[in-house]
């Protein structure tokens, strides 16, 4: 699920939708509008889940989106070599996920894991 806002109205440490993928933004520079033109936004963020930066320019009235990101929790049903099965607290439904090897000791089935959701994708949030 996503909304939609103007460029102008992003701060930093948000979130925003670039190439169908919800990025944080990492900074935002405004140039000052020229003698044709609007003001100008260069937006720097990195990838939810992919961890790939990303950077769009667009004047400041354009409309964007920004992605509703929740966070969850989920308990472990079943673990089998890097993968976990995991079922939502709240409407009890189930997904899978990949087990970080440097994680994989978190993994006890009947734990609860915290998770994020946003545009359909599903990533552990574990530190």
């Amino acid at each position: 699920m996503k909304e939609q806002t103007e460029v102008g109205k992003l701060k930093e440490g948000r979130w925003v939708v670039i190439d169908d993928e919800p990025c944080k933004i990492l900074g935002i520079s405004i140039s000052k509008p020229g003698k044709h033109g609007a003001a100008k936004a260069r937006i720097d963020a990195v990838g939810l889940f992919d961890g790939v930066k990303r950077s769009i320019v667009q004047p400041v009235s354009a409309k964007t989106y920004v992605p509703v990101v929740e966070r969850k929790s989920g308990q472990v049903i079943t673990v089998s070599g890097s993968t976990a099965t995991l079922m939502d607290m709240k409407d009890f439904t189930n997904f899978e996920v990949e087990i970080p090897p440097e994680k994989a000791q978190l993994f006890e089935i009947g734990k609860e894991l915290p998770y994020i959701e946003a545009l359909g994708k599903k990533k552990l949030d574990i530190d």
